[in-house]
């Protein structure tokens, strides 16, 4: 049983605690075959909807508690990593809807998204922009009370299965920031088109997207005109911290796994976890998981008291938390030996599941940029 001892730590209110142990109850119980992926996506959605999980994903009052999606995504990751990328994609899907939508454009989805009743993507990567978002190049042309979507985006979660896309576009002829505007898309319109699957070592739904001449009416709109940019790091911002608590997640299975391995295993008549070396190894896991947690939930914690924006917190607990579970991981596969390898063995999938979250919503090296421009900003403020 991972350890639950930091739950009583001051991030954290009551409510925290019944929500991780209602978590807890509902990842126990998920039984869900993997084999086809899209299935199995579906089937998780409409577990955790009906579960009541995915209330947590969605605010018809405009405001997350970030310290809930946390929880949730890291006790769902320990137990399955898909189950995870199930939850987090209706947060990240809706997020802009949740915080920036309309009354009317919350009214139509998050009832459905937050039981489960439909699923939702996140559409802002481009083929050519990658990190850096702010050049995306993706047109959104006013022609009177519409607006025309030309172009594509990539690596898109949940591309495929999903019931609608909150799609990142050009609207005005503006270069950088300033011209991008979010738009609510359905997979229905003429025009829409996924042109590609995309196959990773941890199996999700991933897709290619094509718009061809999509024509969408001025109230699929987020926002305002130019608001995109804006609201698009508002939604990251949240979500970021909860990429790092799913790190976490799977760095807290793979100690855990280790450390029935290591008390288990017989080596020249003794238990393996009785040479110094690996009580080494057990040691260096979990500092860096405890160390994890502490960055993670401060950054949660953070936005939940008012933060209006968490940049530099979250890009910490991201950077760290990711790149620790990789190591983490690491060492659970080495005390594994030969086993550690073995195709479809609980480290060996840890192992392919971590890769991913060093690169999507903002790479590991895009984040020490963060850290380093707040870093001097900070120090500039104060000369």
């Amino acid at each position: 049983m991972a350890d639950q001892s930091y739950l009583s730590w001051p991030f954290f209110a009551p409510e925290h605690a019944a929500l991780a142990a209602r978590a807890e109850e509902v990842a126990h119980d998920l039984v869900v075959q993997h084999e086809d992926t899209d299935t199995a996506c579906r089937a998780l959605v409409s577990h955790l909807g009906r579960a009541g999980l995915l209330e947590h994903t969605g605010s018809p009052e405009g405001k997350l508690d970030v310290r809930s999606l946390c929880l949730c995504r890291e006790i769902l990751a320990r137990h399955d990593g898909l189950a995870d990328f199930a939850f987090a994609m209706q947060g990240l899907g809706t997020g802009a809807i949740s915080l920036f939508g309309s009354d009317e454009q919350k009214q139509e989805w998050l009832p459905r998204t937050r039981t489960g009743q439909a699923i939702s993507a996140f559409a802002l990567t481009e083929p050519g922009s990658g990190s850096d978002v702010a050049n995306n190049t993706m047109s959104a042309t006013p022609d009177g009370t519409h607006f025309i979507l030309n172009g594509q985006k990539t690596w898109i979660s949940n591309g495929g299965i999903a019931d609608m896309y909150t799609v990142f576009a050009r609207s005005k002829d503006v270069s950088g920031a300033k011209g991008m505007s979010a738009f609510i898309v359905t997979p229905d319109l003429p025009g829409f088109d996924v042109v590609e699957r995309l196959e990773t070592i941890a199996p999700h739904p991933l897709a290619r997207l094509r718009f061809d001449e999509v024509r969408l009416p001025a109230t699929a709109m987020i926002g305002g005109p130019g608001q995109g940019f804006k609201i698009a790091m508002s939604v990251l911002d949240v979500f970021r911290s909860t990429v790092a608590a799913a790190a976490l997640g799977f760095a807290r299975r793979a100690l855990d796994e280790a450390l029935a391995r290591v008390t288990s295993r017989q080596v020249q008549g003794a238990p393996l976890a009785a040479l110094q070396m690996v009580q080494g190894h057990i040691a260096d896991m979990a500092l860096d998981i405890d160390a994890s947690a502490l960055l993670i939930y401060r950054a949660a914690w953070a936005k939940d008291s008012g933060a209006p924006r968490v940049t530099r917190e979250a890009a910490m607990a991201k950077l760290f938390a990711t790149d620790q579970a990789q190591q983490v991981i690491d060492k659970a596969v080495q005390l594994f030996g030969g086993d550690g390898v073995r195709s479809g063995t609980v480290v060996e999938t840890l192992y392919r599941e971590i890769r991913a979250l060093r690169i999507y919503e903002g790479a590991s090296d895009v984040q020490k940029i963060i850290i380093a421009r707040q870093a001097m900003a900070a120090h500039q403020g104060e000369a």
